[in-house]
């Protein structure tokens, strides 16, 4: 692997996230951790191919339930906007709780969530949040 030893790194801290932001990310080695530094629209790209989806289900009542696949996220409103919109609103709700809780969250059977975590927090908007999510109908 291409990575700069750590002390190099600390030594050129200013020169490496400079050529970071402006040229490629970095590998990181301290000892036997590696370590990957890059600019968040880097990031953004990579977690381009991440998609929020959900199945709608029309109630008995007529409200609308929609279920998060990726995330185990359920919300009900009257209508699908609306429900949607609730749905985007947790999403970004339970990234933000999973980031401050990383290390407990990100063991186990969570740790599938840190790609949809990352992306809603890069986004950190719950409308544009809601504008990815790809509804599929569910039972009615």
């Amino acid at each position: 692997m291409l990575a700069i030893n750590a002390t190099k790194a600390r030594n050129e801290w200013s020169m490496l996230v400079d050529s970071v932001i402006r040229e490629k990310p970095a590998f990181i080695k301290k000892t036997r951790d590696y370590l990957f530094l890059s600019d968040l629209n880097v990031l953004e790209n990579i977690l381009s191919v991440y998609s929020f989806n959900a199945e709608t289900i029309t109630e008995e009542d007529g409200s609308i339930t929609i279920s998060l696949d990726e995330i185990d996220l359920i919300e009900n409103a009257p209508d699908i906007p609306s429900a949607v919109s609730k749905l985007a609103h947790a999403i970004l709700e339970y990234s933000e709780d999973y980031f401050n809780e990383f290390a407990y969250w990100s063991r186990g059977s969570r740790k599938s969530h840190i790609p949809f975590v990352f992306k809603a927090l890069i986004i950190n908007n719950a409308d544009k949040i809601g504008e990815l999510i790809k509804c599929r109908h569910g039972k009615i």
